[in-house]
């Protein structure tokens, strides 16, 4: 049963979650990053809040508690880093190549590993800020008219992608972790230097489960920051679906504003064309339906604007939530191009190297099979960069063209200013960089993996001069 439905100017964008526009539209949702933050909080990324969980006296405990699991995350993934790190050092001098690339590839995954959780944790922050921002002003449909769309799907995308990326990522590193127990082999999973004989009874099994919890550590750390990423990138990408319907239906909403007649709105509703028909491609994400004019009911207020205060104000709940959308994807750019520059390099170097060690080293099956899931998350995880950059940035210009596809010129001599205005402000591009230095676009992914087997062939011919 469809709910009724109050047209004011407060329930636009669905200020109130019980305000729906058909059986279509969806209710607004509290935490859209709920799952991601579960993740990057499990992995001492972000700070958990425990004191929610102690008597009120016990703040100052559940704040050491946190902060001690996050460094104890810190010390996991350092510890391997540096075990790593020392024997690539010790392969460096016996000059065995695929030994050293081996690893080097290892050294350089926990490096990033520890880089991930101590970046998060200084920006924490800044992360929550920007998460708050975005669960308080998000518009989870557009404003009323003809048609709508909702953001409920750009939402349950990201959160399924966050999900699936994230269980692909810990599958990896876990498979990888029981290859010793599966092959019924007396060995760790990751074959590094110890200043201890770590194959002894009882500290080989202390050592065992010390590594498979750094494995874990470090597959859920991989995945997390692009998982968010993504999911940002998606939400905004839903919000600008959002922006360029409401756009779409801006004369519309004004009409309805002033109280006009719903019969003639029925009348031009019955009259556009059918989806199969309409322009393809106004949408990134989002699929627009009909508004159920039926049992939307005007508001009664007394004081009704006339058109060209509803047309200004129609068109002013646009332009905050473009500037909504803009501060946004900043806040993006400048939380994320610090760790896409370092990632950038990671995943260059890592290619190469899981490459190389994949085309020289040992041929046994399970070996081949946990490199070939190792090359697969790292060419996904820069696809998943690169691509979603692109989405945003190509997406972000389009406001001029939403705009022309509204009937708002039939009335442009009562807002020409305010239209002037906003076509300027609409041609401004959001783009995410690493470090401020290029752009993360396919035109990097291309560059990456370029780059990434000029190093292999670099090493390959190494490698035969040394044979």
């Amino acid at each position: 049963m469809i709910r009724q439905k109050i047209l004011s100017s407060v329930y636009f964008y669905g200020g109130n979650p019980d305000v729906l526009y058909s059986e279509r539209d969806s209710e607004r949702e509290d935490d859209i990053f709920k799952l991601q933050l579960l993740f990057l909080k499990f992995m001492g990324q972000v700070p958990m809040r425990l004191e929610r969980y102690m008597p009120s006296g016990w703040k100052n405990v559940a704040n050491n508690l946190a902060k001690s699991y996050c460094i104890f995350c810190v010390i996991s993934s350092l510890h391997l880093a540096l075990l790593y790190a020392k024997t690539t050092f010790d392969m460096l001098q016996r000059g065995e190549l695929e030994e050293i690339t081996d690893a080097l590839t290892m050294t350089i995954i926990f490096s990033f590993s520890t880089f991930a959780t101590c970046y998060w944790l200084l920006r924490s922050g800044a992360l929550n800020n920007f998460v708050a921002d975005i669960n308080s002003n998000y518009r989870h449909h557009s404003m009323a008219g003809l048609t709508f769309v909702s953001a409920h799907q750009s939402i349950r995308l990201a959160y399924k992608i966050s999900l699936y990326w994230l269980i692909a990522c810990s599958v990896g590193v876990i498979c990888w972790a029981l290859a010793p127990l599966l092959l019924h082999s007396h060995t760790l999973p990751l074959r590094c230097w110890y200043p201890f004989d770590a194959l002894r009874p009882i500290v080989y099994e202390i050592v065992y489960a010390t590594q498979l919890w750094c494995q874990i550590l470090m597959g859920c750390i991989f995945g997390n920051g692009s998982a968010l990423f993504v999911s940002v990138v998606l939400i905004m990408l839903g919000q600008f679906d959002v922006l360029y319907c409401s756009l779409k239906n801006i004369d519309y909403n004004a009409r309805l504003l002033t109280g006009e007649d719903l019969n003639t709105l029925r009348k031009i509703q019955s009259d556009l064309p059918r989806s199969k028909d309409d322009e393809l491609n106004q949408y990134a994400l989002l699929e627009e339906h009909l508004t159920d004019l039926k049992t939307l009911e005007v508001s009664k207020s007394t004081a009704r604007p006339n058109l060209r205060e509803a047309l200004h104000n129609s068109l002013v709940e646009c332009v905050v939530l473009h500037q909504f959308i803009l501060r946004s994807c900043n806040t993006l750019e400048e939380l994320f191009n610090p760790y896409c520059l370092i990632k950038s390099l990671q995943i260059t170097l890592q290619l190469c190297l899981l490459a190389f060690v994949g085309v020289e080293g040992e041929r046994s099956t399970m070996r081949t099979i946990n490199l070939i899931q190792y090359l697969a998350l790292t060419l996904s995880e820069l696809l998943m960069f690169t691509y979603c950059g692109e989405l945003l940035s190509s997406h972000s210009i389009r406001v001029g063209e939403a705009f022309w596809r509204s009937q708002w010129w039939s009335n442009s001599h009562l807002i020409k200013r305010d239209v002037l205005i906003f076509m300027v402000n609409s041609k401004r591009i959001v783009t995410v960089t690493a470090g401020k230095l290029y752009r993360m676009d396919v035109q990097r992914l291309r560059s990456v993996i370029t780059q990434a087997f000029s190093f292999l062939t670099l090493l390959q011919k190494l490698a035969e001069k040394n044979q």
